[in-house]
């Protein structure tokens, strides 16, 4: 019925943190999700949390325009990816007139939220897709 994508890129995280974060969420209702992200200690939550409210808010003006129905409640987080950004290159001085190079990493998340029947559909096509191969 209903999907919807948000994308953030070239956040402050690094991607090893961030899919730590992540892992905690992929599958689970959207509502169920920001809860969980709230109470997190590490700092990649606050970021993933706004990224889920994010595309909670797209499904939202989605099924507006096409005069859908949608309850929140219902909307999954069907797939969240975190892939490595560019990373930032500064040095630091050293003993002996050394530099040591500090790489501050960053990080490309995405988060697809779906309603249930949205699911059901999509791996019945992955199904047959593996099915033709």
């Amino acid at each position: 019925m209903v999907e919807s994508i948000a994308r953030v890129r070239h956040i402050r995280v690094t991607p090893m943190k961030a899919r730590r974060v992540v892992d905690l969420i992929r599958g689970r209702q959207a509502v169920e999700a920001l809860a969980i992200l709230q109470h997190l200690p590490q700092a990649a939550g606050e970021p993933v949390a706004k990224l889920v409210s994010s595309a909670m808010a797209n499904a939202r003006v989605k099924a507006d325009a096409t005069n859908e129905f949608l309850d929140e409640q219902d909307l999954v987080i069907s797939r969240v990816t975190v892939d490595e950004g560019t990373t930032l290159k500064r040095f630091r001085p050293r003993a002996q007139g050394r530099a040591f190079r500090i790489r501050k990493r960053t990080s490309h998340i995405t988060v697809v939220l779906a309603t249930p029947d949205e699911l059901v559909d999509s791996a019945a096509e992955s199904a047959t897709a593996k099915a033709g191969k």
